[in-house]
């Protein structure tokens, strides 16, 4: 039978675990981050926990970007990342490419059936890209009614393209929102997100989620949740966004369109 050699046991020994607790996950990065999220769940990719709606504010207020801003309601755009959007156009042309150059070997050649599924499949994603970047709302906004304490969150999703795209309104009550930073990272996407997670009243429990602002340095969408908290306060905040321009990948046709009882209710005060 043979023996294990020492230098082998002593590798087996430098990778087990050391006796004792295991080491917490990170150091808290403020008071408001213990190291692990109030929220429950905890998002995937959580990175800390903001001040409450009622609390302080950490950061000096101020929006990426602004849509409307006055003594009752306040919309903020959520732009969606470029990259989709330009592609879009890039990959169109391509698709335009295969469908003509199979439709001419099946007329020209031979009728293969497998030339029919191509010319479908390029088709339809072909379809699908128009779609996304002609009519899909990729300013899709989020009110804040400061009269009434509540959130409007206009939600667009996109799906198949041969079949409509729905669009929801969720409605919330500011009492019950808490924000909280996320970082993702990967070949799609990287940096931080303010998301806005939905508890049920007096809890932590999460409900539903949304986000506020979408990819940008942790600093600046620290400032977005102050400058949102603080108006809901009834605390004067900046009218001028750090951007001001309406960026040249937004669609050209205006998709977003409001319902109309829940457009009076979110730009009115009670009453009116």
């Amino acid at each position: 039978m043979s023996q294990k050699s020492p230098s082998r046991q002593r590798r087996r020994k430098a990778h087990q675990q050391p006796p004792g607790p295991p080491p917490a996950a990170r150091p808290p990065y403020t008071i408001y981050d213990p190291g692990f999220s109030r929220l429950k769940p905890q998002s995937e990719y959580w990175e800390e926990d903001l001040p409450e709606p009622g609390e302080q504010p950490m950061a000096s207020p101020r929006l990426i970007r602004l849509s409307e801003l006055n003594d009752t309601w306040m919309e903020i755009p959520r732009y969606e990342d470029r990259i989709s959007w330009w592609g879009a156009w890039v990959l169109l042309p391509v698709c335009f490419a295969l469908i003509w150059f199979f439709l001419d070997l099946m007329i020209n050649f031979s009728a293969e059936p497998s030339f029919g599924l191509i010319i479908f499949l390029a088709f339809s994603f072909g379809l699908y890209l128009f779609r996304m970047a002609v009519f899909a709302p990729r300013g899709k906004p989020v009110r804040l009614n400061r009269k009434r304490q509540k959130v409007y969150v206009y939600e667009h999703k996109r799906g198949w393209p041969w079949f409509p795209w729905r669009t929801t309104i969720k409605v919330f009550d500011w009492a019950d929102v808490r924000g909280e930073l996320i970082r993702r990272s990967d070949i799609y996407a990287s940096g931080y997100e303010l998301s806005c997670a939905v508890c049920k009243p007096g809890t932590y429990e999460v409900v539903d989620r949304f986000s506020l602002n979408f990819l940008a340095g942790s600093i600046p969408l620290k400032s977005v949740w102050s400058h949102c908290c603080m108006y809901m306060q009834g605390r004067r905040v900046p009218a001028t966004p750090v951007i001001r321009h309406v960026p040249a990948s937004w669609t050209p046709v205006n998709t977003i369109r409001w319902p109309e009882a829940l457009d009076r209710e979110s730009t009115t005060a009670p009453g009116e």
